[in-house]
Parts: structure tokens; C-alpha cells; sequence
């Protein structure tokens, strides 16, 4: 059994050893005096008043206008819905449940309004959070068209990964691609970045497949998928590695080239001295709820995950970098990078952010909006992942 076998033997004996695995938790309590559906200048805002974070999503729906705000885990039972409408941009509301514990409040529009800010702040004395959503007022042609299709239940929850469940050695990667939604990311000459990196991903995990690699993807259409539901995803899917894919742009067209990200040390203390606040709970490390720990017991579980997790991340964006230039796509002079980023945060998977290019570059605008320059992208970070798997050998968790 090699270090980092042992490591991680050492780490789950601990963490079964530390606490009860949680089946799931209770309801979050939506507080009905702390939240509001009101009017603002040119549109409304919605402000829901949670006890503990959960995953979330927005959109509109058209036939009739619609603002669509889907949680997970939330317990609706005795709230007069309508009680929350405290104007008139707004005419109604309802709410209804799915399958996965998730469930859609509908507000009905008055007039075309567009959602322009949404986010989700949780308090990290006693884990509440607070989400709010910003509409604005915007032109018919233009909310039909951002508008999604419209479903008559809540969606259930996204798949977690492969209908079947992998067999112990398949390696498992699960591919983020960032942004999405609302939040498309960096836009340059009528690209924008979440699409660009869903069509990438979508073209990588079937690379992956090819190579008998098991692909799973966080978001598989252009929906904003909070970070904790794609780290959810991922873990779900009992992933080996987690790659998040993004293109960003720059104020000034000086940088282009691939980069790969990983987690600063500093980032790393960090990240285990704060595992015990509440985000989404009994989702803390693979299912298991630590809060009832002591801290410093938590974090020295956390501190031994990351002990073997945090090195194979960097050699995994060592590997990458080469195996990418290997390939002829365009790298970075400075291509391997840390950054305190909150996606790298897992403590029990590798995980690396990698910069494909930059929007803000015209030869990497050219290169990730064709076919013909993604494929080098693919063809190197394939090669890596293949690289990379068989120097980190040892069974799999």
C-alpha cells in the first residue's frame, strides 16, 4: 500500500471512528417575518430568510411571466405564501414540491422584469443565511428569450453521477464547468464563458469515455448550479478528482494560455480551521456531519484528508500543464498557479481549477470557440488525467 493509500485509510478509519453518518437532515426553517417578496425601484426583490444554507437555483419562466426559485431541503408547511408579496410588480405566488426535497416558489410578474443580482449569504456565527434575488424591469422580446421552458413540477435533483454505480477501480472525474445561468461568466466578442466550458466539458467527458475514464459533469445545460451543489455532484458520484474549467478575460489583452490552479497553503489552514461552519451540513466530508466534534478534532481530520489530497492535487496540475503543452495547446509562461478558491476546498478528492484560456486573448478566443482548438485542450488534459492516474497507483476509496 503506497503513502497516499495509507493516508486515506488512516483518514476514513478516523472519520467513521469521529461520528454517525447523518441519512439526512432536518428542514431548513424559512423565518416568513424575515423574508419578503417587495417592490424596488424597476422591479421587485425576493429575500428568503433560511436557518441554514441550502442549494438553491433561479430562473424565469414565460406563458405567463414567471420568476422561478428552486431550493433543496427547505420546510414549507404552515406559511401562507402569499403573506411574503409586499407590492404590486409582483401578483402572486406558490409554492410546490418535487422528488430530491426540492421544491419551487413561483412568483407571477406583473411586467417583463429580468433577474440581475442573486446570492446566497450565510452567517458564520450560527450558519443562517439569507438569499436575495434582484429583478429589474427589461423588454418583452428580451425576458422571452432568456426565459426557460416552462415544467409544471419542480425539477428533481440533478443526476449525482453514472446511472450505474462505478465498480471500485473505475476512475471517476467529475467535470465542472464553471459559471452558468444567471452568471455567465466572461463575455468577449459575443462569447460567453459558461457556454464555451459546458461545450467543452461535454466534449472532454466524451473523450473520457472513449479512453475508459468515467466522466460525470456538474451542470449538464446552461443553469447556475451553486458551488456547494456541484461539489455535492461530485462526491456523489464517488469522484476521484474534480476539474473545473473556466476562461477568463482580462482588462488588458496581455495574457493568454492555459493555467492550472490549486489551493494556496494559506487557503489550506483555512479551509480546515472553518470546516465546522454550517454550509450544507451533514455534506461536510462525504456524507458525514462532524459539528458534534470538538474543533480541534475536526480539523485534524480535516488536516489529514488535505495531507493527502492537497499534494496529488498539485501533481495533478504538474501533469496537466506538461501533458497539455505535449498536446500543442496554447499554455500560460506561468502555468501552474495557487489561488485561495473556493472550488479546490474539498478535503477528500484532488480537485484543480484550469484556466483554459482567456477571452480577453484573440488567438485563445479562436482557439476555445472551434472544435479543432478545444480538441487540444481535450487531448492534453485526457493524456494527464491517464498520466496522472497511473504514478498516484494504489486502490481507489
Amino acid at each position: 500500500m503506497g503513502i497516499g493509500s495509507m493516508a486515506r485509510a488512516a483518514f476514513w478509519s478516523l472519520l467513521l471512528a469521529a461520528g454517525p453518518v447523518l441519512a439526512q437532515e432536518p428542514p431548513a426553517v424559512l423565518d416568513p417575518d424575515a423574508s419578503a417578496i417587495e417592490d424596488r425601484w424597476r422591479g421587485i426583490e425576493v429575500t428568503l430568510a433560511l436557518s441554514r444554507a441550502v442549494p438553491w437555483r433561479v430562473f424565469t419562466l414565460d406563458g405567463p411571466r414567471r420568476l422561478a426559485v428552486e431550493v433543496r431541503g427547505v420546510g414549507w408547511e404552515g406559511l401562507g405564501a402569499e403573506a411574503l408579496l409586499r407590492g404590486d410588480n409582483a401578483t402572486g405566488v406558490a409554492v410546490t414540491t418535487g422528488e430530491g426535497g426540492w421544491s419551487r416558489l413561483e412568483v407571477t410578474l406583473g411586467r417583463a422584469l429580468a433577474v440581475t443580482e442573486a446570492g446566497m449569504a450565510v452567517d458564520g456565527e450560527d450558519g443562517a443565511a439569507r438569499l436575495q434575488i434582484v429583478l429589474e424591469a427589461t423588454d418583452d422580446e428580451s425576458f422571452a428569450a432568456s426565459a426557460s421552458s416552462s415544467e409544471a413540477e419542480p425539477r428533481s435533483a440533478p443526476e449525482a453521477g453514472p446511472a450505474l454505480k462505478p465498480t471500485d477501480d473505475a476512475f471517476v472525474v467529475a467535470i465542472d464547468p464553471g459559471h452558468g445561468g444567471i452568471d455567465p461568466g466572461a463575455e468577449r466578442e459575443g462569447l460567453k464563458e459558461a457556454g464555451l466550458m459546458l461545450t467543452l466539458a461535454e466534449e472532454l467527458a466524451a473523450a473520457l469515455d472513449e479512453a475508459g475514464i468515467v466522466p460525470v459533469l456538474t451542470r449538464e445545460e446552461d443553469s447556475f448550479v451553486p458551488l456547494q451543489e456541484r461539489m455535492t455532484l461530485a462526491r456523489a458520484a464517488g469522484a476521484d478528482v474534480l476539474l473545473s474549467l473556466h476562461a477568463d478575460a482580462l482588462q488588458e489583452d496581455d495574457a493568454s494560455g492555459a493555467s492550472i490552479y490549486t489551493l494556496t497553503d494559506e487557503a489550506v489552514d483555512e479551509a480546515s480551521g472553518k470546516m465546522v461552519q454550517r454550509h450544507q451540513g451533514s455534506d461536510l466530508l462525504a456524507g458525514l456531519d462532524l459539528r458534534g466534534e470538538e474543533d480541534a478534532v475536526a480539523t485534524a481530520l480535516m488536516d489529514l484528508a488535505r495531507a493527502d489530497t492537497v499534494p496529488r492535487s498539485r501533481r495533478l496540475a504538474e501533469v496537466l500543464a506538461r501533458e497539455l503543452g505535449a498536446a500543442g495547446a496554447a499554455v500560460n509562461d506561468h502555468a501552474l498557479r495557487r489561488a485561495p478558491l473556493a472550488v479546490l476546498n474539498a478535503a477528500d478528492f484532488p480537485s484543480v481549477l484550469v484556466e483554459t484560456g482567456f477571452l480577453s486573448d484573440p488567438g485563445d478566443r479562436a482557439r476555445l470557440s472551434t472544435r479543432g482548438g478545444r480538441a487540444l485542450i481535450v487531448q492534453g488534459v485526457v493524456a494527464g488525467l491517464q498520466a496522472w492516474a497511473e504514478s498516484e497507483a494504489g486502490p481507489r476509496r
